[in-house]
């Protein structure tokens, strides 16, 4: 008895020590994120993101290659021939015999059966006008690298905290859902009760009962949108669907109080990331229009070449190599391109009007958005207010109806629908500071507020 005693208490602690150790570890696998944590992961580990910094590292690859091409070129090279038909050209006779009848010719082989090159060539680019325009505008292309990142990152940031406050609205929701799912099963236990007694009917009961069904399903409907508005945040933010996460921000009056109508100041367009990235292709245009126009300037070059030669009436690559070096300075000097370069200069140009029209409109469009995000904010502002105070007044007519039809001065019918207009009051709500929520990140996005650097 002893034995199996403390065999029953080892078992017990071995579970209870796998139970506690299972819960640590869930508990440690689960990841909790603020909204701000939540967008930091986000435009840490979106493979959007990670593919436009991929463009950085494509962007200093290109920045290199151009001042490679003006620096020293150096090549080798070898080559060991074996003539195996000697080339025989015709030659007068009378060069070798004036003697020789007047067009009698003489066979001639020109050349030995093995013969050889080697040697090493240096071409240094001394002056060209537009590889120097390549070299200035290669901080601009890396500026230009740099702000599709930027652009990214605000892209993925605004559909983190969308999804963010999705799953914080959805599951205020289903607080509240479940709330009322309670106390309709307080009122129909105490319908029943009254419903045995004689005090009413059943028929009252069945109608509650299906109001109470309704609920249910309508809290499991929200359930599932909770999960599926916590895949959706993890996609947003790169993470598996496999894994568990846990959102630290809850919403509470202290939130939806600091949501203030903000006094409008007009638009820093400087902090609008498709802006100033439209400036940066602006820069780049221009510079390529300026490498066309400076094509009109000669190029200097500088070659050098030393090597040996090698001519052998049989085979032996080792014997009979005669030396030769050559330096050299060339100019290119561009005379007539047939009016291709005007034709270029003239692309260059429409291109540059092009984005200074694309410019004007997106100053244009960006004074709308921050109006529009205003006028949305100020609209969400009063719609919560009114939803809420309309969920207030739901609320209180439930209590009424209740206590009325307790004391039978009231009929279940108003319980119901009080109960229903409850119902109603708070989806609207929920919509309303959902629409609240969205209008606030729109805002800050129309005034390049959204992430701040």
């Amino acid at each position: 008895m002893k034995i199996e005693y403390i065999w029953t208490a080892f078992r017990r602690a071995a579970f209870c020590l796998f139970f506690l150790i299972l819960t640590i570890s869930t508990a440690y696998s689960q990841q909790s994120f603020s909204l701000k944590e939540a967008v930091h992961y986000g435009i840490k580990n979106h493979l959007t993101v990670k593919n436009a910094e991929l463009e950085i590292y494509s962007a200093e690859n290109t920045i290199k290659q151009v001042k490679a091409a003006g620096l020293p070129q150096i090549n080798g090279q070898f080559q060991y021939t074996a003539n195996v038909i000697v080339p025989t050209s015709l030659i007068a006779a009378k060069n070798f015999n004036p003697q020789a009848a007047e067009g009698e010719v003489m066979k001639i082989k020109f050349g030995v059966p093995w013969s050889g090159q080697a040697g090493v060539s240096l071409n240094q680019l001394l002056y060209d006008a537009t590889w120097l325009v390549g070299i200035k505008a290669a901080p601009v292309y890396r500026e230009l690298a740099q702000r599709t990142v930027a652009s990214s990152k605000i892209v993925v940031a605004e559909n983190i905290m969308k999804a963010y406050y999705s799953v914080l609205v959805a599951e205020e929701r289903s607080k509240i859902l479940i709330l009322n799912v309670t106390r309709l099963d307080t009122l129909l236990r105490e319908m029943k009760i009254m419903n045995e007694k004689g005090f009413i009917e059943k028929l009252d009961v069945d109608r509650l009962q299906v109001q109470r069904n309704n609920l249910v399903t309508e809290t499991q409907k929200v359930r599932n949108l909770i999960e599926l508005s916590y895949g959706l945040l993890k996609f947003q933010m790169g993470m598996k669907q496999q894994e568990p996460i846990v959102l630290k921000d809850k919403l509470s009056e202290t939130d939806i109080n600091i949501l203030q109508l903000p006094d409008y100041q007009g638009v820093d367009f400087g902090n609008r990331i498709e802006y100033s990235t439209l400036m940066t292709q602006r820069k780049l245009a221009s510079l390529d229009m300026e490498r066309t126009e400076k094509g009109v300037f000669p190029k200097v070059f500088f070659n050098g070449s030393l090597g040996a030669g090698h001519s052998n009436p049989r085979f032996n690559p080792f014997e009979r190599w005669f030396g030769s070096s050559a330096l050299s300075i060339g100019l290119q000097i561009p005379i007539y391109d047939s009016g291709l370069r005007k034709l270029q200069i003239q692309q260059h140009q429409i291109n540059l009007t092009k984005i200074d029209q694309s410019a004007s409109y997106l100053r244009e469009l960006f004074e709308l958005q921050a109006t529009q995000g205003i006028i949305s904010l100020k609209n969400g502002l009063e719609s919560m207010k009114s939803q809420k105070a309309n969920m207030e007044l739901a609320q209180e007519v439930v209590r009424v109806s209740k206590i009325k039809y307790q004391a039978g001065a009231g009929t279940n019918i108003e319980v119901i629908n009080a109960e229903s207009s409850l119902k109603e009051a708070q989806t609207n709500y929920f919509a309303a500071l959902y629409d609240l929520l969205i209008a606030k990140v729109d805002l800050d996005k129309a005034n390049g507020k959204l992430l701040a650097e």
